[in-house]
């Protein structure tokens, strides 16, 4: 065979289209995505966990969910499910996880309501304006409705056994007084990228050990007298200008003020369960001297952050040996980087 002949045999292959001199290579890796009613058909009627990820599922009714009167868990992430009505055919005994993660809910549906086994419900990146029909639920545990459209924190006051709540990523604007009322075990709460004004109303929170509030309108610390068991604190991203009202939290272990206001870092002297200081990004201008002072002490603090404020963008050459003289032989990182080799 000439090379011209071999030439001409690969250009015929490609599919030349002469209409803009363009070589079309077919696909020979077509996706292929099965009807919903084909994607269950396989399965055992005994089984126990259904996994549909990302296989462009419209329909739960197409699925024959009834069929399975074991089933414990289901995983409908990333498809393209709009109604949740079909959930009222899952086994109420069995049934303890469902996750509709990135869907296209907008309405929860009172059927929900039956499976009153759940200990874990996942309704995250949805269209869900409002949380209800889940107050039978008294058996979760943990509850995430990360980025929705959800403006107001509601209808949670009978789910007395959770422990995890994530409403990150929503429309909610206040905290209102019975917002959280009921919710005594709750150990977590995510509430970062909202338009939350004020740090009130938390007082029902008695077992939370995790405060995410991150990406708000705080302007203040205030209000967290009666999480005593409070361990972690994320309040990056706010308007905050004062280190304060903190001398209940005695178990805090972990403090993000990150991109604050922050001059100064004071009233932490007391906090001797502190292991992470996140302060980078505010205004700090302070002496090393007197933050040796107020932090120098602290028996088991291991990480500051301190990048971006101006105590570190004008001492570059002298920065990280200033804190390591003036804070305690527990420090092993200052940005990121380890204190020691």
């Amino acid at each position: 065979m000439t090379e011209n002949t071999s030439n001409e045999l690969k250009i015929e292959e490609l599919n030349i289209d002469s209409s803009n001199n363009m070589a079309v290579v077919p696909d020979t890796h077509l996706e292929y995505i099965s009807a919903d009613s084909e994607l269950t058909e396989d399965l055992d009627d005994d089984t126990e966990t259904i996994d549909l990820i990302h296989l462009k599922v419209h329909s739960l009714e197409d699925l024959n969910l009834y069929r399975f009167k074991k089933l414990s868990q289901l995983c409908l992430r990333q498809n393209l499910i709009e109604s949740i009505g079909e959930v009222e055919v899952l086994p109420v005994e069995t049934m303890t996880d469902i996750d509709f993660y990135d869907n296209r809910i907008t309405h929860i549906s009172r059927n929900l309501n039956k499976l009153i086994n759940l200990v874990n419900l996942d309704l995250s990146f949805n269209n869900i304006k409002h949380i209800k029909n889940i107050d039978q639920l008294t058996k979760l545990e943990n509850l995430y409705f990360v980025q929705n459209k959800i403006s107001k924190v509601e209808n949670l006051s009978t789910l007395t056994n959770l422990k995890s709540l994530e409403l990150g990523g929503n429309k909610i604007q206040e905290i209102e007084p019975d917002s959280f009322q009921g919710l005594s075990k709750l150990e977590e709460i995510w509430l970062g990228k909202n338009a939350i004004p004020r740090l009130i109303h938390l007082n029902h929170l008695k077992s939370l050990k995790i405060l995410s509030i991150q990406g708000n309108k705080l302007k203040k610390i205030e209000n967290l007298e009666e999480l005593e068991n409070l361990e972690e604190l994320y309040l990056s991203n706010n308007f905050i200008t004062k280190i304060e009202n903190l001398d209940k939290n005695l178990k805090l272990n972990t403090l993000d003020i990150t991109s604050n206001k922050i001059t100064k870092l004071e009233n932490l002297k007391h906090l001797t369960n502190l292991t992470d200081i996140w302060a980078s990004f505010n205004k700090i201008d302070q002496s090393f001297e007197s933050i040796g002072e107020e932090i120098g002490h602290l028996p088991n603090l291991e990480t500051i952050y301190l990048e971006g404020n101006p105590i570190q963008l004008n001492n570059e050459t002298s920065y990280r040996r200033k804190l390591i003289l003036n804070l305690g032989p527990s420090l092993e990182k200052i940005d990121a980087t380890l204190t020691r080799n």
